[in-house]
This record gives structure tokens, sequence and C-alpha cells, in this order.
């Protein structure tokens, strides 16, 4: 009897192996740069606006598709308000001047004999995940529902190495990090982050940066949320106060339900979602299933997360797929034997702070509806890290549900 996934040799399928067609003779020849197979097709980046018209272009990562904690460099999630600027990077130059001792100019000839670190990382938009706000849970994949995530091996120079090569004033508490863009898009960060973790970015899991996401180089912001993480960083200017710079008060000050704006709120929260089995899957028969999705917290490493089948009523503790880094994707899986029974299945994520993801129940914004909306800060279409639950019905149809 199999235990497995797998069903058992009949006795026709002992026979010896027939060679197909492409066991009869050479393949094809090794190109310079390597393709994926063609029948990996549909594994690709769902977009916003494929005319280019003039507004922002989302572009969302299947993460439903692909297995492992690392995005693909083709098929990381980018968000362009002005489309992809065509940098020459012999051109490029990096300043860093306000309140500092030197100000510091900056080729990218130049940053590449300073000493770099690699670490591995998410950057997630500050809306990913706001379908989950619709008062009836939309029927989407995980692509659509949470694609603005990704996580690569970013490798750079720490931003600390720089501001201390330019001397910082003691009265700078900030510094206004600027794209080259035709935006021009700048944010205020606070100086702390600038001499933790922050990076500029000039590899991207182990190639140049793609320009979608930042070539020829990005500030890198660990754990704070994707906007922040300023692509084709050209200026970062020491000041003693935010600056409240056009983006951070148009875009990126979200309205609480008092009418207020929440200025300067900056980590993405603790976070996990299934991908398989999810919507757009199906289970052919009762048996063995392999549950798998991703966590991942802006405040540090996930230290555990906990799966149900029956909608939340118990848990079990998933593996973690190791090394668990922190500000980081960490795939959790548990094996799971469905019985052809209606099941509800969930995940909840913990980090090491002692962060619990929050219950849908348990985290409302009063905006004036009849059901529940989750979000802790209350904010209208941000920061959603709730849990998502996929409903399987008797015939093994996966649905989104509330529950």
């Amino acid at each position: 009897m199999t235990t497995g996934a797998a069903g058992s040799l009949t006795a026709a399928a002992a026979e010896p192996l027939v060679d197909d067609p492409w066991s009869k003779g050479p393949g094809a020849v090794t190109p310079v740069l390597q393709q994926r197979s063609r029948f990996e097709d549909k594994v690709v980046r769902t977009l916003s606006n494929p005319d280019g018209a003039p507004r922002t272009q989302h572009a969302r990562a299947p993460l439903h598709l692909l297995g492992g904690t690392v995005t693909p460099n083709p098929l990381h999630f980018t968000i362009l308000h002005t489309g992809i600027p065509d940098i020459d990077p012999d051109k490029h130059r990096l300043v860093i001047h306000g309140l500092v001792r030197q100000p510091l100019e900056f080729t990218l000839e130049k940053l590449m004999r300073y000493p770099m670190v690699s670490r591995m990382h998410f950057v997630e938009c500050g809306g990913n995940s706001a379908p989950l706000f619709s008062k009836e849970p939309l029927q989407a994949t995980v692509q659509q529902m949470h694609g603005l995530s990704s996580c690569a091996e970013w490798t750079g120079v720490p931003l600390s190495i720089l501001l201390d090569e330019a001397g910082v004033d003691p009265k700078a508490k900030w510094f206004v990090a600027e794209g080259a863009d035709a935006a021009a898009i700048d944010r205020s960060v606070p100086l702390k982050k600038g001499m933790d973790d922050a990076m500029i970015a000039l590899f991207q899991n182990g190639e140049r940066i793609m320009p979608g996401n930042g070539y020829p180089m990005r500030l890198l912001l660990p754990g704070y949320e994707g906007n922040m993480n300023t692509k084709y960083v050209r200026r970062i200017q020491l000041v003693d106060q935010p600056a409240m710079t056009y983006y951070e008060e148009r875009n990126y000050s979200p309205l609480l339900p008092d009418g207020k704006a929440y200025r300067f709120y900056f980590i993405n929260e603790v976070k996990s979602f299934i991908t398989q089995p999810s919507f757009g899957y199906a289970l052919r028969e009762p048996g063995y299933y392999h549950i798998s999705g991703i966590a991942y917290s802006g405040t540090g490493r996930i230290a555990k997360v906990m799966v149900s089948a029956d909608g939340g009523k118990s848990w079990g503790e998933s593996a973690l797929q190791g090394p668990v880094h922190p500000k980081a994707y960490t795939r959790f899986s548990m094996p799971w034997r469905w019985d052809g029974q209606p099941v509800v299945l969930q995940s909840r994520a913990w980090d090491e702070a002692g962060n619990a993801q929050p219950l849908r129940a348990d985290s409302i914004a009063e905006r004036g509806q009849t059901k529940t909306v989750p979000n802790v800060l209350g904010f209208p279409n941000n920061h959603y890290n709730s849990l998502t639950s996929w409903g399987i019905d008797a015939k093994g149809e996966i649905k989104h549900v509330y529950a």
C-alpha cells in the first residue's frame, strides 16, 4: 500500500520505458543566456497596465507557482509610476549631502570598490493584499491578492559606511532619498534606519539589479514598505526633520476612520499565506497532499507558523525550511491527508519578537460597514496582514473564503 501521493505500479506500467522523441537525439544548442522551458510559459507576472498608459504600472509575482523562498529576477514584483527609465550606469551619480561634514558623490565604479554584504530580504508594497479588504471574498489567486511582494538576495554597500565617510551632523535625524526616474520620487527615512541595516543595493540574486527594480542602484530598507526602498537612487540628503515630500503627503499618508492621516508608518507586519493548495488549484481525489506557503515579518525572523484545516478551530505547527533569515521569506510546510470532506485551510505566523498575525475577527476597522474589515491600524487599503482562508469543497474545488 502506498503512503504518499504516488500510486502503485500496475503490471502494464512495469514494462520497459518507451523512448520519447527527446530521448532519441541531441537537443538544442546551449544559448549564452539560458531560458526556462517552453512548458513553463504560464509562470509570468500579471500586469495592471499592460499598454503603458500614463498611470502607475503594477507587475505581480506568481508566488503560487514558485517554490523555495527566492523570487527569480524576471518574476520579482514591480510598481512604477512613470515607467522604467533607461539609465546609463556610467553617467548615473549618487550624492550624499545636507547635514554632513563633507558632501560626497559616487559613481557606480566608485561604489564597486567598497566592501559589500549579501542579505536575503523581502520587499512588499504597503498596499499588497488590498483585495482582502473587500466586503465579500474575491475569487482570486495568491498572485492577484499577495503578488506585490517578493524576496531576493540583495548585494550592496551598507549605507552606514557611506554616511560615516560623509560625517553625520548631530542635528541630522532623517534623510530624504530621491530617485532618478521621471517622477523623482522621494521619501523621508529615519536616520536610525540608515545607520542600521539600510543598503545601497547593486546586485539582485547575484546579477545586476533588474531595470524595473532600480538599475543601476537602489536603496534597500529591510522590513520597510516598498515605496520607501527608493529605486534609481541618486540623492540622499540628511535633514533635521521629515521633508513632507509630495509622495509621502499625497500617496503614502493613509486616511484613518476619523479622517486624520497616518504619516510615517513604515514596517510591514508579520504575515503568512498558503500558496499550495490555493485558489486556481483543485484536489483531484482524497489522499495525501502537501500544504506549503510563505511567511515573513518586517521586524525579524519567523518563529513559527501554525496551520489549520478546520477554519481555525484547531491548529498544528508546520515545519520551517531553513535557514530562517530576518526580514525574509520563510517557506513553511505540513503533510496533510484529505478525507474528501469540506475543509478550510489557514496559516498563522509569529515572529521572533512575539508579534502574531492577527485573526480577521480581531482586527476590525470601523468603516461604516456591516462586515469586519481587518487592519490593526484601520488603514483603508494598506497593510493587510490578517489570515487568508481557502475553502475546499467535497469535489476538491478551492475558493477564497472569509473565516
